[in-house]
């Protein structure tokens, strides 16, 4: 066993590489590698193999869809709930004000309260096809810290929580460190946030019985000052568990395609595009993610990830379907891959494309390829779109584009009203004149 010296208490930190878990939840989160930390994994495993427990992940509203980079904390809830324990997601409509210094160079953009009820009522359409909420003692809920935050009377809560938190170990978190070393300005604001945080385990333990904060690796140290509080304060044995940091083979973070965020919501995002994410997965990542974000048994996964050449698509196609599904329903998954066979493999103009609408009468002036490029999203820029047509992976209805300065008109409309742009063999999109 490691030791973690918090202040004078003494967290203890498993070794994980050797512990056999008796519980179903942490059978399941170490077979599918989404444990980095924990506090103690022994008494953690003994406390869920003896009942319901309540556990929680924050989400801040700055935005009205999460993107796939929060999807592990999801599937987390998703199979705590799925193993007879109690989901809690909590909105950070307090903390939203302030803004998580982690892993940031700079202060986070204020929002009005108005665009926090926005963004919350945006981000629990997307937990909703994941979890199930209702009132049962295993049904998900969610909360808002917006409910005991706005409520503090800042001196009482400074006598009575800030005496357990010293500016020498906050010092030391990376969330600070980081910043004062890229000599980065961080407001007294934004220090507050980790006493915030912590103070809200605090109070999710006095009104859920909530046992678990869960959350990523970089969580790491906010979650450490919540369960001391927790113990401190009302001397109660609760416990922290997170995930690694998810990077893909080519080195690049988990969350990002090549167009930008990959959002849950399908108003942010098209479920054929987000489709067509999960099935650009390289070969190296298959298994990873199958573990990570479908719910295929395990047996199921390794058959998977061991098929070679080009049997390997087959295992990304399954991905793609099993990761669609949860998100979007079956049905939307199965049109999906539909409008990628027909558009691949058959390359039909009349696949479900994305469409993006153009004015007619700019068509008729004529449009320049690079600019259609950049207004349909295949390229963040003009630049890029050039670079593309260079190498040779810009086609118009199929055929390939070899003058990057050349004019699109309402010549190229096909038969069937539309334009097809393709940038590469994946990325397709349909212009319609309107």
């Amino acid at each position: 066993m490691m030791r973690l010296c918090i202040g004078k208490e003494k967290i203890m930190a498993t070794d994980i590489d050797n512990f056999t878990p008796k519980s179903d939840f942490l059978k399941n989160m170490m077979n599918r590698g989404y444990i980095h930390q924990c506090t103690d994994l022994v008494a953690l495993d003994n406390k869920l193999n003896h009942g319901i427990v309540p556990a929680y992940i924050g989400f801040d509203c700055t935005a009205t869809s999460l993107h796939v980079g929060s999807l592990v904390q999801i599937m987390m809830l998703r199979h705590l709930q799925k193993n007879g324990h109690k989901p809690i997601i909590l909105m950070g409509g307090g903390t939203t004000r302030i803004g998580d210094p982690t892993g940031r160079d700079e202060s986070r953009k204020m929002l009005t309260d108005e665009d926090i009820n926005t963004n919350m009522a945006g981000i629990r359409t997307a937990f909703e096809k994941y979890l199930t909420f209702g009132d049962g003692p295993t049904d998900a809920i969610m909360v808002n810290n917006a409910d005991w935050l706005d409520q503090l009377n800042y001196i009482e809560f400074l006598r009575d929580m800030g005496r357990h938190f010293t500016i020498n170990r906050m010092l030391t978190f990376d969330s600070v460190k980081l910043r004062l070393e890229r000599e980065q300005p961080m407001t007294f604001l934004e220090f507050n946030y980790m006493i915030f945080q912590a103070y809200d385990y605090l109070e999710l333990g006095r009104k859920y019985d909530c046992a678990l904060q869960m959350g990523g690796s970089d969580q790491w140290g906010n979650i450490i000052n919540g369960v001391e509080l927790n113990r401190r304060v009302d001397r109660r044995e609760v416990f922290g568990l997170t995930t690694p940091l998810v990077t893909l083979a080519s080195g690049q973070k988990m969350g990002k395609s090549m167009s930008g965020a990959v959002w849950l919501n399908e108003d942010m995002l098209s479920s054929y595009d987000f489709w067509q994410f999960w099935r650009n997965t390289a070969d190296a990542d298959v298994g990873k993610l199958l573990r990570l974000f479908t719910d295929l048994p395990i047996a199921e996964i390794e058959r998977l990830e061991s098929l070679e050449g080009s049997e390997i698509n087959y295992a990304k196609k399954i991905l793609a379907n099993e990761a669609t599904a949860m998100c979007h329903g079956k049905e939307a998954a199965e049109i999906a891959e539909k409008t990628a066979r027909q558009a691949f493999e058959q390359k039909s103009l009349s696949a479900e494309l994305p469409t993006v609408g153009v004015a007619k009468t700019d068509l008729e002036k004529g449009i320049s390829v690079s600019d259609l490029y950049v207004f349909g999203g295949l390229t963040q820029s003009k630049g890029e779109a050039r670079r593309l047509i260079k190498q040779g992976g810009a086609r118009i209805n199929d055929e390939k584009i070899d003058d990057g300065e050349a004019t699109i008109t309402l010549v190229q409309v096909n038969s069937e009203g539309t334009i097809k742009l393709s940038a590469g063999k994946k990325k397709h999109i349909l212009i319609k004149p309107e």
